[in-house]
């Protein structure tokens, strides 16, 4: 039992390695409002239950320290990219609700946000705590940790990544994560349009008055009930294609 003691370590610490790095950005796991300590005993509980299973598929444990820690270092890296990747579609509903504060004049209504871990657009919070719940009423939280089993499917352990392809795959994320967003703002962006196009025609009718103070409170009132509008489509969007990320990786 000795001697097979370093190499069960070893395993151990490669699969947490990748496993936790993962878990600790995924989407609905890697939260800042849940308490640390449930995040790692949830990673430890997972990679327990995986353990066994991918170990087989996991290198030899070399000689070399050197080469241990270049091993270990590939798998954090593995997971580091997964996670990130994972979380960039979250900051699609940041991107989408600071376009909606912006139209419909609640831009400078800031309140904190538990998934950025600071302060953000009262829209984008609301928008977060949304798709979250939605994350995890649809179980697309099962799907995200399959794709963290499988991800030893897509990229070999102990193999060190190509970075290019790495720096390739977050950039396209993040486009598509932007333009998302965007889509998703696009009926407050089309509402703003011709919001403030008015306002330009009314304010060279009326001079004097004061047309965008007046204008404020019907603004807001009318994004909001286009936000409660679009709600649904806009969450049936943004979880199809977290869903599709999912998929990709499985």
């Amino acid at each position: 039992m000795i001697p097979e003691l370093p190499a069960l370590v070893y395993a151990a610490g490669l699969v947490f390695a990748r496993l936790g790095a993962i878990l600790m950005l995924l989407p609905g796991f890697g939260e800042p409002s849940i308490p640390v300590r449930f995040r790692l005993a949830f990673a430890l509980l997972f990679c327990l239950i995986l353990g066994p299973i991918i170990a087989p598929s996991l290198p030899v444990m070399p000689e070399q320290p050197l080469a241990m820690a270049g091993i270990v270092m590939s798998e954090l890296i593995i997971g580091l990219m997964i996670g990130a990747v994972a979380r960039i579609f979250m900051s699609t509903a940041a991107v989408a609700g600071q376009v909606i504060g912006m139209q419909s004049g609640l831009a400078m209504a800031q309140s904190f946000d538990p998934s950025q871990g600071a302060q953000g657009a009262l829209i984008s919070t609301f928008l977060n705590l949304t798709f979250l719940m939605l994350l995890l009423a649809t179980n697309t939280h099962h799907m995200l940790l399959q794709m963290a089993a499988n991800s030893y499917q897509v990229f070999d352990p102990g193999s060190m990544p190509s970075l290019t392809d790495a720096a390739d795959w977050a950039l396209s994320a993040f486009i598509d994560a932007f333009r998302i967003g965007v889509q998703l703002a696009s009926p407050l962006i089309m509402y703003g349009l011709l919001f403030y196009l008015a306002l330009g025609v009314l304010s060279r009718l009326m001079p004097q008055a004061q047309i965008f103070f007046i204008a404020m409170p019907s603004n807001i009132m009318i994004g909001l009930f286009i936000l409660a509008i679009a709600l649904g489509a806009m969450s049936a969007v943004w979880l199809e294609r977290m869903q599709r990320f999912a998929m990709d990786m499985n």
